[in-house]
């Protein structure tokens, strides 16, 4: 189906008010306008501090103007009947009023540089991006959806792992997206994943680190456990820059690390290695 999803898209960026005319950034401090920080798309205009995107803002930055989405239908259930001071349902609900969405992923195909793709967007600000039953079938099928029609597949990450309120069937969705990946890869399709802060757990340890190309948002947080959780473990203190974009790349783990207003270019650019013709105009 085609979303109307441009003109009544609302920006969601940290913090979550959006009758705040004015925004502090939590790194340098500067007083930001709002309207400011979403034309800079929510990259600090003093210190390059990157905000945390929506999703249907991060497609508007983006895509040429198309988007098409899928499995929108797909919807998150109380499958384990979950029980806490709040239900499962009352989080999702909340999370879907608060966010705008019905899920942790928005999946679809558009243009990026008039190439044709498969895009796949996380939003930490639903369930804080975790994966979730739907969250890796909406993945898996656009995983299906791309490798019929052909086309390059492009994820954002952006989560906090498998999803606690779902269990062991959060956990089998690493599984699911890892053998959807390998499918669509062993028919010789392209596959590129934008790591964004944060992007950790399952996720990380599943289809976000399975692409021919690794691209990540500048001083994103990416790792597997949290860096308490190892320190603990190993009794040793990690470097300060630990888990960060630019030292996965020092590594050698990620390929790119990109400021979040280049990316596009450089998207388009890794396209036309890997497809060389993009659609007619």
């Amino acid at each position: 189906m085609m979303r109307e999803w441009l003109p009544s898209r609302r920006a969601r960026e940290t913090p979550r008010n959006d009758a705040a005319l004015w925004v502090k950034c939590p790194k340098c401090g500067e007083v930001l306008y709002r309207r400011d920080l979403a034309a800079s798309l929510f990259v600090c205009t003093r210190c390059s501090y990157h905000f945390r995107m929506s999703a249907y803002d991060r497609i508007a930055s983006i895509v040429d103007g198309d988007f098409t989405e899928i499995a929108s239908e797909v919807l998150p259930s109380d499958p384990l009947q979950w029980s806490d001071k709040k239900s499962y349902q009352t989080k999702l609900k909340s999370d879907a009023e608060n966010s705008g969405l019905s899920e942790s992923v928005v999946c679809g195909f558009a243009t990026i540089g008039r190439f044709p793709v498969a895009l796949g967007v996380m939003d930490f600000h639903f369930r804080g991006g975790t994966m979730g039953r739907v969250t890796g079938e909406r993945i898996t099928r656009l995983f299906e959806e791309a490798r019929r029609r052909k086309v390059p597949c492009i994820i954002f990450a952006a989560s906090g792992g498998a999803r606690m309120e779902e269990g062991m069937l959060a956990l089998m969705q690493m599984a699911k997206t890892t053998a959807a990946v390998a499918r669509f890869m062993e028919d010789g399709n392209f596959f590129l994943v934008v790591l964004t802060d944060p992007t950790t757990g399952g996720v990380a340890a599943s289809f976000a680190f399975q692409a021919d190309v690794i691209v990540a948002e500048s001083k994103a947080m990416i790792g597997f456990a949290g860096r308490r959780v190892i320190e603990q473990t190993i009794r040793q203190r990690l470097p300060d820059q630990f888990q960060t974009a630019e030292f996965l790349l020092e590594k050698g783990a990620i390929d790119m690390v990109v400021d979040r207003r280049e990316l596009k270019e450089k998207l388009v650019r890794l396209l036309e290695y890997a497809v060389r013709e993009p659609v007619s105009p």
